[in-house]
């Protein structure tokens, strides 16, 4: 038996397409190549196989996973290490994310919860999330009310009428209304108080390695809706208990091989011929012909692509594929200490308020492989993040984020780096302000060839890897549905407010407002 999908009753299913349940039927099955090897790809990969098709994927790295992949290191100790990105939350709406990891692990057994999220201002002042009810609106309301930074007559202050878009989000009315202002200057318009912004920031904006004057607001609101108002699930979540590729990844490749997916790694697609039945993908090591493709990469990858294969799409569908951007860069640090961070430290601590951190994980506190390194050694494995950074002198930052963290849990300050691993990337997407209208869609002009991301738009209220996961299935879904197969079915939480007669005023401001 599995386990339930959600606990909230209001958890939307959008269901499944109906057709054939297998390819077999077709007389002949399919071929389809995934290009991309991340949630989105994997997802959309797992959609057509479940229903026969011949599927391949093309990753140009040589792990599965994309940006919450996981590969070896050795450390100057010759400890073998699994590194990755670090640290995501994998929280309990996440209903298309969960669905997948299902497959292999029915009950999430492999998923455990952390019961908190704290958050540091720059007066050394925490906000948490423990203990919150979990019914909207009352969770958003109690984190406010008992917020050392948010204060009862702040809230009293806040301009009702202007925040109703954080109250009655809905996909895509919440971005024709509000994507034309960046989430900054929202939350001054509606009177967010300047010593709470950083709630609001390190929870939403920060997410998306995004300045909050570079963010869309309607960005900011969906997030806000996904996670306080439009689920009851919202502020709850899980985190690998092993590395990614042993906890989520390396399980599911064995699921897909075991439904005829060839799976190629370390193959990068340099470009893609249209013809008259199909599609010839032309790769590192050879060229293959397919009857249907989903693009799964990321940003840089899918504008590589395209400019490479002139023929692909329309003129207009090009360019706004051309058009995509990636946010600034940010860097991931990792220490492997000699010596124990104290006991009473959350796994993890925002702590974006403290520039150039914005937050510390305490791997050894939830992931095994840690966590058998720090017993071993009677150390500690510590992760810093700096996102949207405004510097690439990663010596002059790597210097900067270990002041903070000495600054934040002093017990380490003297203590040996045993081993250190420095990443730097930018290859996340950028939801900026005007950025929705362009955003390609998981449908093309080419009913064949599909879109899948977290960097396309999908008419839901989703984000950030659950955003990967939906337009994963949806892709598969657009390939399934041409060639007469069934779907899959796809959830959310309530694209609306939870809120009755808040969303009735706000549509009667909108709808007033577009007449004036």
């Amino acid at each position: 038996m599995t386990r339930p999908l959600g606990t909230d009753p209001r958890l939307v299913t959008n269901p499944a397409s109906p057709g054939l349940a297998d390819a077999g039927q077709l007389g002949r099955r399919p071929t389809a190549a995934i290009v991309g090897g991340g949630i989105a790809g994997l997802t959309a990969a797992t959609g057509l196989a479940e229903r026969g098709v011949d599927v391949t994927i093309f990753e140009r790295d040589d792990y599965l996973g994309g940006r919450v992949g996981g590969w070896q290191e050795e450390l100057s100790d010759r400890s073998t290490v699994t590194m990755s990105r670090g640290f995501h939350a994998f929280f309990r709406q996440y209903y298309n994310l969960r669905t997948l990891l299902m497959r292999t692990d029915p009950h999430l057994d492999r998923l455990t919860p952390l019961a908190d999220y704290p958050l540091l201002d720059a007066h050394g002042r925490t906000d948490t999330f423990a203990g919150l009810p979990h019914t909207p609106p009352w969770n958003a309301l109690a984190f406010a009310w008992r917020s050392p930074t948010f204060t009862p007559r702040d809230l009293l202050r806040i301009s009702g009428r202007d925040a109703l878009p954080l109250a009655t989000v809905s996909v895509p009315e919440t971005y024709h209304r509000l994507d034309h202002t960046d989430a900054s200057s929202f939350l001054e318009a509606i009177n967010f108080p300047t010593a709470a912004q950083h709630l609001a920031f390190e929870v939403f904006s920060r997410s998306f390695f995004a300045d909050p004057h570079d963010l869309s607001a309607a960005e900011l609101a969906t997030m806000f809706h996904l996670y306080f108002l439009g689920s009851s699930e919202g502020l709850v979540f899980d985190v690998p208990t092993e590395p990614f590729p042993q906890a989520l990844w390396d399980p599911l490749a064995s699921y897909l091989i075991s439904r005829r997916v060839e799976i190629r790694t370390a193959t990068a697609v340099t470009a893609i011929e249209p013809t008259t039945d199909g599609f010839v993908i032309q790769s590192s090591d050879r060229t293959r012909k397919f009857d249907g493709i989903i693009l799964a990469c990321d940003i840089a990858g899918l504008r590589d692509i395209v400019t490479a294969s002139p023929d692909l799409g329309t003129e207009a569908w090009r360019a706004t594929i051309g058009q995509l951007r990636t946010a600034p860069p940010f860097l991931v640090r990792r220490l492997w200490l000699d010596r124990p961070v104290d006991a009473k430290r959350s796994p993890f601590l925002g702590t974006g308020s403290v520039p150039p951190l914005d937050n510390i994980s305490l791997l050894h506190r939830y992931e095994g492989e840690a966590l058998r390194w720090a017993k071993r050694t009677g150390g500690s494995v510590v992760e810093l993040h700096a996102y949207a950074a405004t510097t690439k002198d990663s010596s002059g930052l790597e210097k900067a984020l270990e002041r903070r963290l000495h600054e934040i849990y002093p017990e380490i300050r003297e203590a040996r780096v045993v081993g250190e691993i420095t990443l730097w990337r930018e290859d996340c997407p950028l939801f900026g302000v005007g950025d929705f209208a362009r955003r390609p869609t998981v449908t093309t002009p080419d009913p064949t060839l599909a879109l899948a991301g977290d960097g396309i738009r999908i008419d839901l209220p989703v984000a950030l890897m659950e955003r990967a996961a939906a337009t994963g299935w949806a892709a598969a879904n657009a390939l399934l549905g041409h060639w007469g197969l069934a779907g899959h079915p796809i959830h959310s939480v309530p694209n609306h407010g939870r809120i009755g007669l808040l969303n009735r005023l706000a549509k009667s401001k909108y709808v007033s407002g577009a007449r004036a």
